[in-house]
């Protein structure tokens, strides 16, 4: 796959734009205020550009509906466990990103990363504790946790019974992060949505309706943070 960057004008909108050879037609979307489309590879220049002036007026609703970009800096405030956190220079050059009371003590350089590690660290431990007890609890085993940072879901279980999160999850309250750790446990079970599958996360999780409502309402307020350098 290729990416690039579609320019739409009056007024300006810049489109994530990505070829892939999978792809059999066009999909816009809006993630964290930025907009990605998908394009077959051999589709041309020309027809990718009618398509997004098709959807320019679908597009500029969605951005403006859009959670606002939040650049993680100093100075920043971000969501730690759904509680927000102010972002602080600890005044050392480099070096790991520390909570204490005040906030988030970060280094001058690279604040963003630094943040971003300190919580896959944090994600790490609270989805390896909440995983490992609910497929405890399922009589069921795990494979391999792993970390992402995917938009088009928050978790995920493969047919070998490995799990991944996203990290971003860190941000969310830990009733929601919960919620996330049961419902891919719960497809150690059983792998889909059924009847069945619901009902082993209403077992262990009997208000993860609310928990999910969370999640569909604010979930894309986790995605505007901007962890980059």
């Amino acid at each position: 796959m290729s990416a690039e960057i579609i320019r739409l004008d009056d007024p300006e909108v810049l489109v994530r734009l990505t070829r892939s050879a999978r792809a059999r037609r066009f999909t816009l979307s809006v993630r964290g205020g930025e907009a990605r489309l998908t394009a077959p590879a051999a589709a041309p220049d020309a027809d990718t550009r009618r398509f997004l002036l098709r959807q320019s007026g679908w597009l500029r609703d969605a951005l403006s509906r859009a959670p606002e970009r939040v650049k993680v800096a100093p100075g920043a405030a971000i969501m730690l466990d759904g509680a927000p956190v102010r972002v602080i220079d600890s005044g050392r050059a480099r070096g790991p990103c520390v909570l204490r009371e005040a906030g988030l003590l970060t280094p001058t350089r690279n604040a963003g990363p630094a943040v971003a590690a300190f919580l896959k660290l944090r994600a790490q431990g609270r989805f390896a504790q909440s995983a490992g007890k609910a497929a405890a609890m399922l009589g069921a085993r795990h494979g391999r946790i792993s970390l992402r940072d995917t938009r088009s879901r928050w978790g995920s279980c493969t047919s070998q019974g490995d799990l991944a999160f996203s990290w971003r999850l860190a941000m969310a309250p830990v009733a929601v992060q919960e919620y996330v750790a049961i419902h891919e446990a719960a497809h150690l079970r059983e792998m889909n949505h059924g009847p069945a599958f619901w009902a082993l996360v209403a077992r262990l999780c009997p208000d993860y309706r609310a928990r999910r409502a969370w999640l569909r309402r604010e979930g894309a307020g986790l995605h505007a943070y901007d962890f980059t350098a």
